[in-house]
């Protein structure tokens, strides 16, 4: 049986009396008939059922899997390397070091990092953000705005050495859009190098060969979301892919205010012959990212967030693009593109605008032993730097994995082997209201199921993530606030009720039933019973139907006034309070509320008896919970007063931030 909620423990008595007219005294008519309303107005809005199925506050143990700052920190960068119990965190003029050993408590320690302030005691960002943490050599770099004369440090065995200034490697302001890519001893940034000239945003080699950069025209104030090397067949051939948003160069008042796009760059590329290409990318190419549902005529055109998922069998073709979209109602959709798909658009596409032969090499085309781009290729790719063809999403349909009516932010993909060796796709994607949605991803026949599992509120002190790292190695999700660091493990079977039927019902390709408990794949010595089946997974389960919920009786005076209450544990199933034979109320999938209550306003003879809570989901029906209300003897129970009194202030406590909260954040 389903736990009733806090405030209600003490109707689950063998057998309580309430007399009716202290009742009445207690729950005065009007505020019980504007919590119905209030009730009825949440049952009217809710998610579809594309939205999390459950949802679960990620506890943690104690001391464990949480470590908060000590102080706020407005901008926070993470670095962490898989495997390892250690979480960098840079936020203003420090970098912390987490430590999660497995089995023990977490601890943290705080490196300073210095600033000069002389120069900017009149200017804003006068402190010195840590913006960028990597890897180097036994060390670890450390990149910071110091007060708008961004530096460089350097953090080997506890010892920092300041390297000076590198422009190019940290902003002038931790608000900047700023994107650094490292490959071996070459580095790449979009961060401009001064602070009042230069504002046209590029993408830079600052480190390596040649310094180049990409020219002022080729796009319209983007905003750089994620870069990647890409090492293809041949070496000359290794390219360097960015996504980007930018401005939409059509100001037609129907058209989006938006772009996303994806650039492509040789690697190898060496600039020019001229002197007007001589210090520019001379393989630069740009096409349009589609997201867009033809049958709902939803299109979805701000880029947000990108991750790429390496193919297993190493072919970098098949490395599969996530990419996180959303639309000026902020709605969302994932879309998935292959890089192999990418890499043909640039390679056959004809460049939009440009009606005449292309010259040869054709634009974009990287040249094998260091030869540099003639002029006449470079002029015509520098003034028609867009190619016709749009890049599409993966499979027969062309369309979004899926589309919410959640704002998500940003997304990380792990690959996984379920018990009987399935493999799935499941997306951790933040939403803008500081929670986490795990969605799973299965493949039947060349066609993507999508199943939202649960949606997760990671933190003690919610607030919105300000960034996110997985570690497929420990199997967990690392994620920080402004106010705190938590560990949130993969899998997380402990949150499912219901028994062997509702830990399947979850679809989680993490937990199975095993031993009479809902347990990890990843813990369990054998097989465990698991079923992705996305209609009728609780099918599988050796009992066909779940137990029924324990009979409670409470005793009630006629003519009082009184509720039952029932947690709606699954967003998606259908929650009906039936009387006898008659559904006295019902409360849809997307119910807002935690809870669907029955108000019963004035007890009559007629409404004495059984009332049974039943949750519909598909094929899938449990009892969820069997009370009997009785006619009261004339004996009190001041103590059930003050638990009803207790669950009323809960509730109209509960219903109004979500009403509030509701049309602002759908």
């Amino acid at each position: 049986m389903t736990p009733p909620p806090p405030g209600c423990a003490s109707l689950g008595a063998q057998r309580a009396r309430v007399p009716g007219p202290l009742a009445r005294s207690r729950l005065p008519l009007r505020l019980l008939l504007l919590l119905r309303l209030l009730w009825t107005a949440a049952a009217t809005q809710g998610h579809p059922k594309n939205g999390p199925r459950i949802s679960t506050v990620w506890k943690g143990r104690a001391g464990q899997d949480w470590v908060d700052f000590g102080l706020a920190e407005p901008h926070t960068v993470l670095f962490h390397e898989p495997g390892s119990s250690s979480v960098w965190v840079g936020g203003r003029g420090k970098v912390y070091l987490f430590d999660f050993p497995e089995g023990k408590n977490a601890s943290v320690r705080t490196v300073s990092i210095g600033s000069t302030k002389g120069s900017c005691l009149d200017k804003r960002d006068c402190e010195n953000y840590i913006t960028l943490l990597e890897r180097q050599g036994e060390g670890l770099l450390i990149c910071g705005t110091n007060a708008r004369r961004p530096s460089c440090w350097s953090l080997v065995n506890g010892t920092v050495e300041s390297l000076g200034e590198r422009r190019g490697y940290a902003p002038f302001s931790p608000d900047e859009n700023s994107l650094v890519l490292f490959d071996g001893d070459e580095v790449y940034s979009t961060i401009r190098k001064q602070e009042y000239n230069g504002k046209i945003p590029r993408f830079r080699r600052i480190q390596g060969e040649i310094e180049l950069y990409t020219s002022d025209t080729v796009m319209q104030n983007p905003q750089f979301i994620k870069a990647t090397i890409v090492h293809q067949d041949q070496a000359y051939d290794d390219k360097i892919y960015y996504f980007f948003r930018e401005d939409n160069p059509d100001k037609n008042p129907e058209a989006p205010l938006n772009v996303s796009r994806v650039a492509q760059l040789c690697r190898g590329d060496q600039g020019g012959e001229s002197s007007l290409s001589v210090s520019k990318w001379n393989t630069f190419l740009k096409a349009m990212l589609v997201c867009s549902d033809v049958a709902s005529n939803k299109n979805f055109n701000r880029l947000q967030d990108v991750f790429l998922l390496p193919d297993p069998n190493g072919q970098w073709r098949d490395t599969r693009v996530y990419g996180v979209f959303s639309n000026p109602w902020n709605y969302s959709a994932v879309c998935v593109y292959l890089l192999g798909d990418i890499d043909k658009v640039f390679r056959t596409s004809s460049l939009k605008g440009y009606h005449t032969s292309l010259p040869n090499p054709r634009p974009g085309k990287c040249l094998p032993d260091r030869q540099p781009i003639p002029t006449d290729t470079f002029q015509v790719a520098d003034s028609h730097p867009e190619v016709a063809q749009r890049v599409e999403p993966m499979g027969p349909s062309k369309t979004p994995l899926f589309h919410s009516k959640y704002h998500y932010q940003k997304v990380v993909v792990h690959r996984m082997q379920a018990s009987r060796g399935e493999t799935f796709h499941v997306l951790y994607l933040t939403t803008d209201r500081g929670t986490i949605h795990k969605v799973v991803e299965s493949e039947e026949q060349e066609r993507s199921l999508v199943f939202n599992i649960m949606e997760i509120q990671p933190f003690h002190h919610p607030a919105t993530i300000q960034a996110m790292s997985l570690d497929t190695e420990r199997r967990k999700l690392y994620v920080s606030s402004q106010w705190e660091v938590s560990q949130v493990p993969l899998d997380l079977c402990e949150v499912y009720g219901g028994g062997c039927h509702g830990c399947l019902m979850a679809r989680d390709p993490y937990c199975g039933w095993d031993q009479g408990r809902c347990v990890s794949i990843y813990s369990s010595q054998g097989p465990v019973l698991q079923s992705i089946n996305p209609e009728e997974p609780h099918t599988e389960c050796p009992n066909p139907k779940p137990d029924k919920a324990p009979l409670q009786k409470v005793s009630l005076a006629r003519n009082s006034r009184y509720y039952l209450s029932c947690p709606m544990e699954s967003r998606h199933a259908t929650y009906s309070w039936r009387h006898e034979e008659n559904v006295e109320q019902s409360c849809e999938p997307g119910h807002q509320s935690p809870n669907c209550i029955l108000f019963i306003e004035n007890l009559t003879a007629r409404q004495y008896g059984h009332y049974r809570c039943e949750a519909q989901e598909g094929s899938y029906f449990r009892e969820a919970q069997h009370w009997e209300l009785l006619p009261e003897d004339g004996a009190t129970a001041e103590h059930l007063l003050g638990r009803a009194r207790a669950l009323a202030t809960s509730l109209w406590l509960g219903v109004l931030p979500t009403l509030a909260l509701g049309p602002l954040v759908h």
